[in-house]
Parts: C-alpha cells; structure tokens; sequence
C-alpha cells in the first residue's frame, strides 16, 4: 500500500511541478509539460513493477501512434479561446481530438498499426 501511496505522490508531484511553473513561465511551463514526463514515469513504474519488456516496449510503441492525432489541438486551443471562452474551447478541442484519434487509428490500420 505504501508504495502505491508513493506512486501517486510522485506522479501527482510532477503534475503539480508543471502546473506551478506555468503560471511563472508560459514557456518553460509549456516545455516541461511537452516533455513526455506521464509517458516516461508509467515507463518507470512498469519496469520496477517487473512487467515484461514486451508490455513496456508496447506501451512506447503505441504510445508514439497515440501522441500524433493528439498535436493538432495544441493550435486548434489558443486559437479558439479568445473567440470561444475556456470551456467550449476544452469540450470542443476534446471533441476534435477524440475525432482525430478514430480518423488516425482508420489511416494507421491501413500500415498494420492497430489502434482500435
């Protein structure tokens, strides 16, 4: 139990760390949440939990398929947001992403990625 206790502290001390950063920096937050800082700490954590390297190569390998459909909302927002406000920007770029999540996996199964 305690480690899992530490699993989440640790996790949620990076998300934090972000969080704080940004409101000091847009850029430095903004890099440091570009960093694939979730990725790398689930990485991590399989590893130390003795998951075999297969699921831990898998989760790097679908992980790439899965950031891709997720970049075109990172200019859809700041371009919405002064126009939409806060929250239809974040349900409509949610609604867009999810979109672009099914139109990739379709493109991508086409090359024997299977996403779906």
């Amino acid at each position: 139990m305690q480690y899992i206790i530490l699993k989440y502290l640790i996790t949620a001390g990076v998300v934090v760390l972000v969080s704080e950063l940004a409101k000091r920096s847009d850029k430095l937050g903004a890099l440091i949440a570009s960093l694939p800082m979730v990725t790398v700490l689930t990485l991590i954590w399989l590893y130390v939990e003795h998951q075999p390297t297969s699921k831990i190569a898998n989760h790097a390998y679908y992980t790439f398929w899965y950031v891709l459909p997720t970049l075109p909302m990172f200019l859809l927002f700041p371009y919405l947001l002064p126009k939409w406000g806060f929250v239809l920007t974040l349900i409509t770029c949610v609604i867009f992403t999810m979109l672009m999540f099914f139109l990739s996996a379709l493109l991508v199964k086409q090359f024997g990625v299977d996403l779906l």
